[in-house]
């Protein structure tokens, strides 16, 4: 008989009703399961908040674990998001080794490994997300799991030679070798992941494509996340009260919308903007940027520079290009409700996504979704987003190509109809294709086709207190 499917997030929803397009993809697997959602709690740990919280139970259990503001700072702003996230990004530069942040990293996945490891049966399957969780599978297998573990990375795979910059480089292969399947957002991420295992002299490539890692077999896909296709483009259909949203903001829209991140290319998108002013004919329609950027990790250094760093950009060109009654760039440092912001996509006339690198890139697919078909935007599109790789209509820009990117706003409002409608429909082709719930439903039976190599004869009856201490590594 089936078992139940486990999720492992960072992020779990807290409120009654799921939204979003992967939080309902996950919700709707774990329902035909009875399963169990695993997160972090957004509160830090008090006195005794060492074990999981159940924070709501349906047709399935979502349970929370409390971080320590010394975990949240070395596990969470330090390793994650100071490590790996700018190593899994090509910012090498901005990679920060601490060994505390190494440390606690793999502390609060062993804990978060005990405290699952007799919940996971031997025929349930365990699905982890992303870069917190590198090294969970390897500490549940530890702990006598054999049951199958499925990963998806939802950030770029690092490059090869990017992987040296870790305190012990040898275990990221070694983390992601513990899983049963690795899935990926790209196929370019899936040639990186194998040329990682080609380069280990611990792995061996099988007739089948999977990868065997000293006992252990494991297999890399690419799965390309996507949106609730249907119902984003329902929330696009504004109402009429909604109609006139950006109407104050010059007769051409483009929209921008982004975590303040360092990786989404937001200062020279600013400045392909200027460009494309300073190049403006003085009787030219009005056109003007809206970018949304909430904050985020604000107590890491590269994140409060790259504020600082936009809004002097943006302080400047405004500065030089605005008029008494039209400001050409209206920067927005919070979120903007959802239903809002689609029909602020389907105003625009143009989408700029300028990442410097992107795992997918959900934004290029909402502001697709979000368009009439009938007299569509225009999507500007960095190569180095992982929704480059499918979405080829789209105008694909090189980020660090300022001028290219001002030629690219210019041919997008210049676009004949004809021409924007048979890219349109194109990218919304590619978009209904990698709809999220495909893409949940396609990496889960891809993961129940997976042969579990770790059967041992008996499991550890219970993780008992002695699991508390740091195990030692395995032999590279």
């Amino acid at each position: 008989m089936p078992g139940k499917l486990v999720v492992v997030s960072n992020r779990i929803p807290t409120g009654a009703a799921p939204s979003g397009g992967l939080v309902v993809a996950v919700h709707d697997a774990l329902r035909g399961s009875g399963g169990l959602w695993v997160g972090a709690h957004p509160d830090p740990a008090g006195p005794g908040d060492d074990g999981l919280t159940e924070i709501a139970r349906d047709s399935y259990t979502r349970c929370a674990f409390h971080l320590t503001e010394e975990e949240y700072d070395n596990y969470y702003l330090g390793f994650a998001n100071s490590v790996l996230w700018p190593l899994c990004h090509g910012r090498t530069d901005l990679v920060e080794i601490e060994r505390r942040y190494e440390e606690t990293y793999l502390a609060v996945n062993r804990r978060v490994a005990r405290l699952l490891a007799d919940r996971i049966g031997d025929d349930d399957q365990v699905w982890v997300h992303d870069y917190h969780f590198l090294p969970l599978a390897q500490e549940l297998r530890r702990l006598g799991v054999v049951a199958r573990i499925g990963f998806f990375l939802h950030i770029p795979f690092p490059p090869l030679g990017a992987l040296s910059t870790l305190p012990t480089p040898d275990d990221f292969a070694a983390w992601l070798s513990a899983f049963d399947l690795v899935g990926l957002q790209t196929r370019g991420d899936t040639a990186r992941c194998l040329e990682m295992f080609r380069s280990d002299p611990r792995a061996e490539f099988m007739r089948d494509g999977t990868v065997k890692f000293r006992d252990r077999v494991v297999a890399v896909r690419s799965f390309p996340i996507g949106i609730e296709t249907d119902a984003f483009a329902e929330l696009a259909r504004a109402p009429e009260e909604q109609a006139a949203l950006g109407a104050d903001m010059g007769e051409k829209l483009v929209i921008g919308v982004d975590r303040l991140d360092y990786s989404k290319g937001l200062p020279n998108r600013f400045r392909a903007f200027g460009a494309f002013l300073d190049d403006r004919a003085p009787d030219a329609p009005r056109a003007s940027l809206l970018q949304i950027a909430p904050p985020t990790r604000e107590r890491v250094a590269a994140y409060r520079a790259i504020r600082t760093e936009l809004e002097e950009i943006a302080g400047r060109l405004n500065g030089a290009h605005s008029e008494l009654d039209w400001t050409p760039i209206r920067y927005i440092h919070h979120a903007v409700d959802r239903a809002v912001l689609a029909g602020l996509y389907r105003r625009a006339g143009a989408c700029l996504v300028t990442s410097l690198a992107d795992g997918m890139n959900l934004v290029a697919k909402e502001y697709v979704a979000a368009q009439d078909p009938e007299d569509p935007g225009v999507l500007i599109l960095s190569r180095f987003a992982g929704a480059a790789e499918d979405m080829t209509e789209a105008l694909l820009v090189n980020p660090y190509d300022i001028g290219e990117m001002a030629t690219a706003i210019a041919t997008a409002f210049d676009m004949p109809l004809e021409e924007r409608r048979a890219r349109h429909a194109a990218c919304l082709e590619a978009v209904r294709e990698t709809d999220v719930s495909v893409w949940a439903s396609n990496f889960l039976s891809c993961l129940s086709t997976c042969v579990p190599t770790m059967r041992m004869p008996e499991r550890r009856a219970s993780a008992g207190p002695e699991m508390t201490r740091p195990v030692e590594k395995e032999p590279s």
